[in-house]
């Protein structure tokens, strides 16, 4: 992936409203949703989520910043091989993977490659000649898989591409949580004593509307006066697709009403809510609204409370 800073059209000092506005805009602009049949719309929205999963998080932009790992949130090769798609340069709509050291995920497995030459691990091998320990395994390999928010939260299955080519849909676990990970026994690669294991890093994309808060999720939701002043049922989106929602006449702005089961998964298998907030959209420039108004006053202080 290109510089991130690029993708988004910010510069290295921008601050994180900057960010998370530029890619609100772009989000919005490229959203698959509407550019249906635009496979280049669709390939520009995943890069630019991707730009903004790394520069959101303050360690891995700070880590970018530094050099120590590339756009794609890669470790930078330290010894001048391997270069742009990190180890192993295996890439797959926004899911790679790298041959990774035991425990760790990232990396290739030295100790193999020392079993070859000594005979064996540590005392194992009771020098040159000694007796071999049991056939070494295939290296572990690490994938990072970019999952859409609406997935995330509905626990969606999500095709992943394996480096073998096989294709395996993965499961995503209750609570899955931004960072986790999730092991395939016997996915990584093969080896005399048997197959890896695969770990999978899971990242969960921003939405250009939704934005969790735990387990629930907010969402902020614009009506009109007159459907303030005096009621009315609007359309609303969620996760699972829209609803409709009753706003009780008189009702100010910056209310927060409660959808039930509408949030993300919970580890015991329940769901939290979806909080939505409505905002006054007062019309700009509307003479018509300025003449109702003309003589009326709202002799309350709705400030009073705040001491002022």
């Amino acid at each position: 992936m290109a510089d991130p800073y690029t993708i988004l059209g910010v510069s290295r000092s921008a601050s994180e409203k900057d960010i998370k506005a530029a890619y609100r805009r772009l989000a919005k602009d490229l959203h698959p949703d509407r550019n249906q049949g635009k496979p280049d719309a669709s390939e520009r929205f995943g890069e630019v989520t991707r730009a903004y999963d790394l520069l959101s998080d303050k360690d891995k932009r700070a880590q970018f910043d530094r050099g120590e790992i590339d756009g794609d949130g890669n470790p930078a090769a330290p010894f001048g091989f391997g270069g742009g798609g990190g180890q192993g340069g295996y890439r797959h709509d926004g899911f790679e993977g790298f041959a990774a050291r035991p425990g760790d995920g990232a990396g290739p497995d030295l100790g193999d490659l020392f079993e070859g030459l000594f005979g064996g691990r540590g005392g194992a091998a009771g020098g040159f000649g000694g007796r071999r320990g049991a056939p070494p395994r295939g290296a572990n390999v690490a994938y990072r898989l970019v999952v859409p928010f609406v997935d995330a939260a509905t626990r969606a299955p999500q095709r992943i591409t394996l480096k073998d080519g096989k294709t395996i849909d993965l499961k995503l676990p209750a609570g899955v949580e931004h960072g986790q990970q999730v092991r395939l026994p016997g996915k990584g690669d093969a080896g005399p004593g048997g197959a890896g294991d695969a770990t999978v890093t899971i990242e969960i994309a921003a939405h250009a509307v939704f934005e969790r808060d735990g387990d629930n999720i907010r969402i902020e939701v614009p009506i009109t006066l007159d459907e303030a002043v005096g009621g009315a049922r609007i359309k609303v989106p969620t996760v699972d697709g829209a609803v409709i929602l009753t706003v009780a006449p008189g009702t100010t702005g910056g209310k927060t009403l409660r959808l039930k089961g509408k949030g993300f998964s919970r580890k015991d298998g329940e769901r939290g809510d979806q909080l939505v907030t409505l905002q006054i959209d007062l019309p700009p420039d509307d003479e018509d609204l300025r003449r109702r108004l003309e003589g009326w006053h709202d002799t309350r202080n709705p400030r009073a409370r705040l001491g002022v």
